[in-house]
């Protein structure tokens, strides 16, 4: 029996070497490997609906784009290093990997760089995300069921505080520049009107630009009632002397609507001083400055309103589809399927050196 395999050996030492390498991995996977205990969790992110979605064709195409965003957002963060060092902070990852595991899968050492230990964390760690469903299913090995479930359970309250704290940040952000703009546009709001008022107590006019209309209106009637007494004094000056009472009567009254009409026309316009229409075009400036001082600041308004239903809105809740798992039995390492993996790969690698073997014999005979 003992010649028989040493005949083996000898005449085919890869097959020899596959199913020693098979013996062994077989050997530490079934006996040597230590249990592992895995908590499962499975979480989705929501928000709270602070205003009616709009309902649409393009809304159920596009799907929860911003949902799985905010997901990966959240797997990303939970296996970080600031993540770890959380971890480590509160559970003492370190002393619970290094004290447990075989020689292959423990921690060696317990002071091993932050590097190191983030390597060993994403192998215990396991994240996935389901972008069909919209969630994210968390796996977490401990060596105890207590340890797994209580680093779930962390991962869990750590992240949902993470989202929230992210979306607060940010809208409070938003919401505190948008308030310094209020006050900066509220004062200048005020700083107009009181100059438009200041401007209409100082010429004691309301609107100096209906005055400039009532004036335009007067000296449009007094021109139409000179026309008027024009053509009266032609036909009078046709048929009576140029000193009759009549007549001299007509002439001093369109001497009179003259005088007027040259009067009110200097109340609208002159070269200096203070004519309407000089007060008008200022009046117009200033109010149109607080007009659009007051659609600025109303504006503003509105839009710091909208961030504040924003804010809200970027609340994140981790609503747990599947609370964390604690573990009744082991479930890690797989063994039948790591032993199985393995011996299929050496099988197949040993058949092609066989293969290879086989063609340089053939090539030297």
């Amino acid at each position: 029996m003992q010649g028989s395999i040493v005949q083996f050996i000898k005449k085919f030492p890869q097959w020899a070497v596959a199913f020693l390498a098979i013996a062994l991995v077989s050997f530490y996977w079934f006996i040597w490997a230590e249990d592992r205990y895995v908590s499962r969790a499975t979480v989705v992110l929501e928000s709270p609906q602070v205003a009616t979605p709009e309902f649409s064709l393009s809304s159920l195409m596009g799907g929860g784009g911003g949902n799985t965003a905010d997901l990966l957002l959240l797997r990303e963060h939970l296996l970080s290093v600031d993540m770890l060092r959380l971890l480590d902070e509160q559970l003492d990852i370190r002393q619970h990997y290094n004290e447990h595991g075989d020689i292959f899968a423990k921690l060696r050492d317990p002071d091993v760089p932050i590097e190191d230990l983030h390597k060993y964390y994403l192998r215990r760690v396991e994240i996935e995300l389901d972008e069909y469903a919209g969630v994210l299913n968390i796996h977490v090995q401990g060596y105890t069921p207590e340890f797994a479930h209580d680093m779930a359970a962390l991962l869990l309250e750590a992240g949902e505080n993470h989202m929230n704290e992210m979306g607060h940040r940010l809208a409070e952000e938003q919401v505190r520049f948008l308030e310094q703009q209020m006050i900066r546009l509220e004062d200048r709001f005020r700083e107009t009107r009181t100059e438009l008022l200041e401007f209409q107590n100082e010429y004691g006019l309301v609107s100096p630009t209906s005055t400039v209309e009532s004036i335009n209106q007067v000296v449009a009637t007094l021109e139409g009632d000179l026309a008027r007494l024009q053509a009266q004094r032609n036909a009078l000056a046709s048929f009576q002397s140029s000193q009759s009472a009549e007549l001299r009567q007509v002439e001093r009254s369109i001497t009179a609507l003259r005088d007027q009409i040259v009067e009110q026309r200097d109340r609208l316009a002159q070269a200096t001083g203070d004519s309407l229409n000089r007060v008008s075009a200022e009046y117009e400036t200033l109010e149109l400055q607080a007009q659009f001082a007051q659609e600025t600041y109303s504006s503003a308004l509105a839009a710091l309103e909208n961030t504040r239903l924003e804010a809200a809105r970027q609340l994140k809740q981790v609503s747990v589809l599947q609370s964390p798992l604690f573990p009744e039995y082991p479930t890690e390492p797989n063994r039948l399927y790591n032993s199985s993996v393995f011996a299929i790969i050496t099988i197949f690698l040993a058949f092609i050196i066989s293969m290879i073997m086989m063609i340089v014999k053939d090539h030297r005979d």
